[in-house]
């Protein structure tokens, strides 16, 4: 449909609007009261009957002329823990808290949607379910809540978007399977026996052990992991000691597993488990290891999107839908997955001119905001798609 693009082009100053006003007042996961509220009024206000769900989430169905298949449309809508360092008008006023992931702009797009499907209500058959999901960046994540309030029930397919700085604005990114990685946690507590650092004889050096472990870890994935497969094997923290003095008894690694399968996320466990009892015992130390599972990783239905890629193309041209590598990251978006047929994609949002260059989860990102026109533009005509 034509008109789309002129719907979206009248209501796209209140889409910037939107975003700038959740990026002024971002709350974290579980806490997007204000944020709930302010989604509920402008869902009223266009005439839909929002309910909350998922204790700061919001779901509203919007129906067409006539009954049909039901297409979701899901938006995540938490802050996350970061002082805001973006420098602009609209620079977080809440200290710490940050829309520094999109999640703002991925609010104020599926707003955009219902603005635009509610003037196109008699165009279309069947329902679209707006999902507003809160506290993704906190596992175990709000889809999981959600789905338990129904937020699936009678759901035919669902679709989702990321916006993403390393893609440039006008481009969007497409996957036919996997396009997100399960983000497992584990961590390893060494005990060793400490002593004076002048008598390192009469000790188990923890700190020693912990360092061999960190350097032995990443070699996992480059010598046991087939090449043409993706894993990642990340720590983030590595703690032992006090004092300078002393050696210590007890050591703390804290790190990521990323894969895309059951049998691929087992065997590195498995690995690093045998990795860290070798080089305990050959130093007469002792270990605890515990893993977290993560979310699932995103796997999208090829059929749902050619869907979105056909959307793309139409709205910004084919040479611009380009199909990518799964990324490592990890998204909740995979427990709608699990339930019903979906998809999920990247929306652009960098641009090296206007300095919008930080990636996501940085103090100074930021987003060129055409990308919102964009984004709600593909999602309205890849739901209308879907219905039919």
């Amino acid at each position: 449909m034509a008109i789309i693009k002129a719907l979206i082009e009248k209501h796209y100053d209140s889409i910037v609007n939107l975003r700038r006003h959740f990026h002024i007042h971002p709350e974290l996961s579980a806490q997007e009261f204000n944020t709930q509220q302010k989604i509920m009024d402008e869902l009223l206000a266009l005439g839909l009957q929002p309910k909350k769900i998922a204790n700061t989430g919001v779901i509203a169905d919007l129906q067409g002329k006539l009954p049909g298949k039901t297409v979701a449309i899901r938006a995540d809508i938490d802050a996350l823990e970061l002082q805001d360092e973006c420098n602009q008008p609209y620079q977080s006023q809440n200290p710490g808290v940050c829309h520094a992931c999109g999640h703002d702009g991925h609010t104020a797009m599926l707003i955009g949607v219902a603005k635009t499907l509610v003037e196109l209500k008699n165009e279309f058959s069947g329902t679209i379910r707006l999902l507003f999901q809160p506290s993704e960046e906190r596992f175990p994540g709000g889809a999981e809540m959600m789905i338990a309030d129904g937020a699936l029930v009678g759901v035919d397919c669902i679709i989702g978007t990321h916006l993403w700085q390393t893609l440039e604005v006008g481009t969007i990114g497409i996957t036919y399977g996997p396009m997100m990685a399960s983000p497992d946690e584990f961590t390893i507590k060494i005990k060793g026996r400490g002593g004076h650092a002048s008598m390192p004889h009469q000790t188990v050096d923890a700190l020693l052990v912990g360092a061999q472990i960190a350097v032995a870890l990443n070699t996992i994935v480059s010598r046991n992991v087939d090449p043409m497969e993706q894993a990642v094997i990340s720590l983030g923290f590595f703690k032992a000691g006090d004092t300078f003095n002393i050696i210590p008894d007890t050591a703390i690694l804290n790190g990521t597993v990323r894969s895309f399968n059951e049998t691929m996320r087992t065997a590195l466990f498995d690995r690093i488990e045998q990795v860290t009892m070798g080089l305990c015992q050959a130093a007469g130390a002792t270990f605890t290891f515990d893993k977290h599972l993560g979310f699932l990783p995103v796997i999208n239905h090829p059929d749902i999107s050619k869907v979105l890629a056909d959307a793309g193309a139409e709205s910004l041209g084919s040479e611009k839908v380009l199909t990518i590598n799964p990324v490592m990251g990890g998204e909740d978006f995979s427990q709608y997955l699990e339930k019903v047929p979906g998809a999920f994609m990247f929306v652009g949002i960098g641009n090296e001119k206007k300095g919008i260059i930080y990636p996501q989860h940085h103090p100074k990102f930021d987003m060129d905001e055409k990308a919102l026109f964009h984004g709600v533009e593909i999602m309205t005509r890849a739901a209308l798609t879907l219905l039919k």
